[in-house]
């Protein structure tokens, strides 16, 4: 395999199998508030399942997910081409390995490709800026937590939510009351406003490759994140929906120009199994380091 295609097959085994810190010190977090019997003793199993994933290099969750990179690098580092191509070959091997389930399935037809390649796996986000490293993140997003994503188009009568922060606060919780733990809670939110349906959804994932307890840079925003934190672990739909006091992890929130007609909240909900990491990479696709 070439330094590229190494690099990709470890960044996948470490995203697959080994739980960030972030999210481990989150998860003891919760468990040592927690007092319910149910909620403790889901969180004691995240946990636990968590230790035996790194430990055996195996998955944290039986749906590995969706795929989905995002490369920032300086022009002419590495071309498109072959950044896929070794994405491509080293998605292969993990899936051969077991590290990556069969998980990607033709819409039309119900085919497994048996290889978790095809048309839309995997999803890879460029960005070409004025920067000198390479930087590739990498987030594994399950099913399970992708089907409670939702997007709202305000002024949006029943929530009595109006455009504005408020009006997102509302489009936030209710997200979070509709998912109802299904979505493998406690999960993280990535709160996205204005873009485009498309580009709304998009901005809402890439915000979950923020650290846990990381604030957005804009004041207003990171005051909605406290809150929107705060209210939803008020819900107390708690761990995997068993109540208790831990429904959210964190909140991410963002924002992208929209055209005056428009007004889009679009959320994507992670689950606990946070599986993202990030590797920065020399020219030639030789690892530097790892977060």
């Amino acid at each position: 395999m070439s330094a590229w295609t190494d690099t990709l097959y470890e960044l996948i085994v470490r995203t697959s199998t080994d739980l960030p810190e972030d999210a481990v010190a989150r998860l003891r977090q919760a468990q040592a508030a927690e007092t319910g019997p149910n909620a403790v003793a889901a969180l004691e199993t995240m946990l636990r399942n968590a230790d035996l994933a790194r430990a055996r290099r195996l998955p944290i969750c039986q749906d590995t997910g969706t795929i989905l990179f995002w490369v920032r690098l300086p022009a002419g580092s590495v071309t498109q081409t072959e950044f896929s191509q070794a994405a491509q070959s080293a998605i292969a091997a993990a899936t051969a390995a077991g590290v990556l389930r069969q998980n990607c399935v033709e819409a039309v037809t119900g085919r497994n490709t048996g290889n978790n390649l095809g048309y839309g796996s995997p999803v890879i986000h460029w960005h070409e800026e004025d920067r000198r490293d390479i930087e590739v993140a990498l987030l594994l997003k399950g099913g399970g937590c992708e089907n409670v994503g939702v997007q709202y188009s305000l002024p949006d009568a029943a929530l009595a939510a109006g455009r504005n922060l408020e009006g997102v606060r509302r489009c936030a919780l209710d997200a979070v009351v509709r998912a109802q733990g299904q979505g493998c809670a406690p999960g993280v939110l990535g709160v996205a406003i204005g873009g485009d349906r498309a580009t709304g959804y998009a901005e809402s994932k890439e915000l979950l490759l923020r650290r846990l307890g990381e604030r957005s840079p804009v004041p207003e925003l990171a005051a909605l994140e406290e809150r929107i934190l705060l209210e939803a672990n008020q819900l107390h739909i708690g761990p995997m929906g068993f109540g208790g006091r831990t429904t959210l992890l964190d909140v991410f929130v963002g924002c992208r120009c929209r055209v005056p007609a428009s007004y889009f909240v679009s959320i994507s909900y992670m689950c606990w199994a946070f599986r993202r990491r990030r590797v920065f990479v020399r020219p030639g696709g030789v690892a530097e380091r790892w977060e």
